[in-house]
């Protein structure tokens, strides 16, 4: 009897596990860069799914592709430009340099954002000299805190970046790139970095990525987010996948 009644509780118990889903890896994707071109913006924003379009300020299509996007249903971020080590004569416009005073600081910040219309996030365009500086990378969450219900996604262009750890002691909800899916843009090499992208996201629970409006990002990203579902994957807005922890190892 006692056999029995094992026997009955373990059934149950297969049961109720058997019926209790695995979560699906969860992958987000931001397509980087856009405000130059406007038909590669366009393709970009008719990419299946809820991928997410970081716009860079102050340039031609910024405003026109960051509608549109929103108009998709699609999220839309603010790609700022913060000063690098390679081509630091360059300045972009909005872009945030390490010879700024506070002021400065936050006027051109407050110039850029407004030029991406609908951003809910702000993102780091280059940046490998100055998200190493812990004092204005908490400039940079005092502005975004200032800005309601804005989110920080390190596009981590050097590992000796400190944002994340600002972001988490200023209270700015934030996570950071782990794949570029065009470093190299031969379509060759952007199938095998989706692919790490997919291995990462089934080690972690989740991943991030970040391409550009490549034609060869394009062809691969049309031909393989409509088989993530079937593969097991779950593709997800930026904002819902930092709504829930992230698993860092």
């Amino acid at each position: 009897m006692i056999r029995s009644g094992f026997l009955c509780v373990a059934a149950v118990t297969l049961l109720v596990a058997q019926s209790v889903a695995e979560p699906k890896p969860r992958i987000a994707i931001i397509i980087d860069d856009l405000g130059y071109e406007l038909e590669a913006g366009r393709r970009a924003i008719d990419l299946p799914g809820p991928v997410a379009f970081a716009v860079l300020p102050g340039t031609p299509q910024g405003r026109q592709l960051a509608r549109l996007a929103n108009e998709r249903g699609k999220e839309v971020l603010m790609h700022l430009p913060l000063e690098s080590v390679e081509n630091r004569d360059f300045l972009e416009p909005g872009a945030l340099m390490l010879d700024m005073s506070r002021r400065t600081f936050a006027e051109t910040f407050a110039g850029a954002i407004a030029t991406v219309p609908f951003a809910i996030g702000v993102s780091s365009h280059r940046g490998s000299l100055l998200t190493r500086h812990p004092g204005h990378m908490g400039w940079l969450m005092e502005e975004i805190l200032a800005r309601e219900n804005l989110f920080f996604i390190d596009s981590y262009t050097t590992h000796e970046s400190v944002a994340l750890r600002i972001a988490a002691e200023s209270g700015v909800t934030a996570t950071r790139r782990d794949v570029f899916l065009d470093h190299d843009r031969s379509s060759k090499a952007v199938s095998r970095e989706f692919e790490r992208l997919k291995a990462v996201a089934r080690q972690r629970g989740s991943a991030v990525a970040i391409g550009h409006p490549f034609r060869e990002t394009l062809e691969v990203l049309e031909r393989e987010l409509p088989k993530l579902h079937a593969e097991g994957f779950e593709l997800v807005a930026i904002s819902e996948l930092l709504s829930r922890p992230l698993n860092r190892i």
